[in-house]
């Protein structure tokens, strides 16, 4: 079975974009501790979430969100 690990670069994006995780949360709709989870792996997300990040963060899903599969 294909295991796939989500890593994030929201965190140095959003110090580029001087935003806190809470700013970042209220810019999608979400939570402050919503925004840790998904920054530290611990969260699934949705592909609507990912966008909304993305383009918060003036980023394509790509660039945001690396897929690290392992076969």
């Amino acid at each position: 079975m294909m295991q796939v690990t989500l890593k994030t670069r929201i965190k140095e994006l959003r110090a580029r974009h001087d935003l806190t995780q809470e700013q970042l949360a209220d810019k999608v709709g979400v939570r402050r501790e919503t925004i840790g989870h998904i920054e530290k792996g611990k969260y699934n997300l949705s592909l609507l979430l990912a966008y909304k990040i993305a383009t918060a963060l003036e980023s394509s899903i790509e660039e945001v969100f690396i897929f690290d599969r392992a076969d």
